[in-house]
Order: C-alpha cells, then sequence, then structure tokens
C-alpha cells in the first residue's frame, strides 16, 4: 500500500462516496476504486459494503480507518518538519571550537541565528586533544580549528575561515620598551601560557618564537582556560603570547598587547566537518560561513 491508496480510502470512508473522493485526490473514480481493491486485497478484508446507490463501511473498514489517518497525519508532519529545515524554520545544529577560536565563529553565529533563528545550535568548546577523536566520532557537525590541528583524515573537509596573528598580552602598567617585542625584551619574563594539552598548536608556535628568539624562559606557568591567563596576566603574574583576535575579544580592561618584531606569527583558521554529513541546517551553516569569508575578503580589496 501507499499513502495515496490511504488518502482516497479515508476520503471515501468520510464522503461515502467514490466519486466525490476522485475529486478531492484529483484521480478518477476507476482509479480510486482500483486503490479500494488493492487495500482490500492486502488487508484480506472487505472495507465497504457497496450497491448501486449507497457506500458503507463495513466493521472492518471502521477499525483501520483511524490507523490510516494517523499514517497520514504523521506523514504529513514529517514532511512538514523536512519542509520547515529547507527553509531554516527548524532543526539543530551542533558545532565544536578551541579555545582560540572566537571572533569568526562570533560572526557566523550572529549572522546564522538571525537567519534561522528556529535552528536549535548546541556550541561546545573542545581542547586541542579532544578534537581529533570527536571529529572521527562525527559527533558534532562542523569544528572550528586551528588549520594545522586538521587530522589526517580523507572523510574530512574544510575551509579556511580567517587568519591570525600572535601577540604578546601583559599588564597595561607594565613597561616594555618600544611598541614591538624582541628577544632582548622577551628574556627573563615570566610566562602564563594556556597549556599544550589545550591547545598543542598554539604552545608549538609559542616555542616555535622562543627558539627565534634564541632563548629558553625560566618560568612557565600553564592554564587549561584562557579566562584563567587573562586574570593571571592582569594580576601581573607573567606576560602571554595569544591570537591578536582573542586578545581584542577578551574583555579584560587591565592588560594590553604588543606585535612581535622581525617573525613572522601568522596563524590560520579552518572550518572542518565530515564529508558524509546529510544534516540539512549543516548546509545552511555552510553557505552563511561562505558569506561570510566573501564579506571578509572585501574588507582587504584594495
Amino acid at each position: 500500500m501507499d499513502h495515496i491508496q490511504l488518502k482516497c480510502f479515508i476520503s471515501v470512508a468520510r464522503t461515502l462516496s467514490f466519486s466525490e473522493a476522485a475529486r478531492r485526490n484529483y484521480v478518477s473514480q476507476s482509479t480510486v476504486s482500483r486503490y479500494i481493491k488493492d487495500l482490500e486485497k492486502e488487508f484480506g478484508v472487505k472495507l465497504f459494503e457497496r450497491t448501486r446507490r449507497d457506500v458503507a463501511l463495513t466493521n472492518e473498514g471502521k477499525l483501520i480507518l483511524p490507523y490510516a489517518q494517523e499514517i497520514i497525519d504523521t506523514l504529513n508532519k514529517a514532511v512538514s518538519a523536512v519542509s520547515r529545515l529547507h527553509n531554516g524554520s527548524g532543526g539543530r545544529l551542533r558545532l565544536a571550537y578551541d579555545c582560540t577560536s572566537i571572533d569568526f565563529p562570533t560572526k557566523c553565529l550572529r549572522s546564522f541565528t538571525k537567519r534561522y533563528p528556529d535552528i536549535a545550535v548546541e556550541m561546545v568548546k573542545l581542547s586541542g586533544s579532544e578534537i581529533e577523536s570527536e571529529m572521527n566520532s562525527g559527533d558534532y557537525d562542523f569544528y572550528f580549528m586551528l588549520r594545522d590541528m586538521l587530522p589526517d583524515n580523507d572523510n574530512i573537509d574544510s575551509i579556511i575561515t580567517h587568519k591570525d596573528t600572535l601577540n604578546l598580552l601583559l599588564p597595561k602598567k607594565y613597561k616594555l620598551s618600544g611598541k614591538e617585542v624582541n628577544g632582548i625584551s622577551l628574556k627573563n619574563q615570566r610566562f602564563a601560557l594556556l597549556s599544550e594539552s589545550e591547545s598543542p598548536i598554539l604552545y608549538m608556535e609559542i616555542m616555535d618564537i622562543f627558539r627565534t628568539f634564541h632563548f629558553a624562559p625560566d618560568s612557565i606557568i600553564e592554564f587549561s582556560d584562557v579566562r584563567s591567563v587573562y586574570m593571571a596576566v592582569a594580576a601581573g603574574m607573567g606576560v602571554s603570547v595569544l591570537p591578536k583576535g582573542l586578545i581584542d575579544n577578551c574583555g579584560v580592561p587591565d592588560v594590553k598587547r604588543l606585535d612581535f618584531s622581525g617573525i613572522e606569527t601568522d596563524l590560520t583558521y579552518v572550518l572542518a566537518w565530515r564529508k558524509n554529513n546529510s544534516n540539512p541546517a549543516a548546509h545552511l551553516f555552510l553557505d552563511t560561513v561562505n558569506r561570510e569569508n566573501v564579506e571578509d575578503d572585501e574588507e582587504y580589496v584594495i
């Protein structure tokens, strides 16, 4: 049986007229008769008593009618739910991000929730050590992360979302000669850093800066979250190295940042997802990210 057969059965049962059922379902009367015979054959019972003048439901037909109506109602609800999802008026999206990804994901979410307010969005911060295993399991629709954290997996796709640079974070009243940082100004400093387990790529980039300036810090305090790093620096416990965009969004009044001099400290960020993702909401979000990428590129056109 199919839903059209059931709809015709319901129409005949409600109107007790084959011709009216044909009109309501935009088919011929002979087609309705054939559908009813097919259903009777499948159920193995008569659904209607028919004479030249009258049509009446049998007891078996009366029993089947509410079940048929429930099937059609459920199907209509499913069609409506899928339609709402594709039109952006329903659905769910699960996003994961590493602790250094804030600015661009925030812009994407702002645009996405404005365009699709009825799509529920779940956001979870993952440490660097968690991201690869989570990506392999496919528990989330998207992952905002540093490009160098991408696992070597043919089932993962990604796009570059934005770039950033590393800056020195220090207390606002801390005096450091010049407006840029060099190896001389970094020596003998105490560092408050995000732990290697929380962001291994960021930690590696910071160690590369130390090696480039030919020194090893005498003291490093590690923290498992960015907020603790901000607090430690603001309290004068040490200086830190963080992405410029992350510092600008920290909202801590007692810190400032300085550029590094004479070295490259670029970071590249990506949005990653599993290629077999069939969530319609995910396609809408990816479209939003691509729009934000285009707008960002336009800002730098000279």
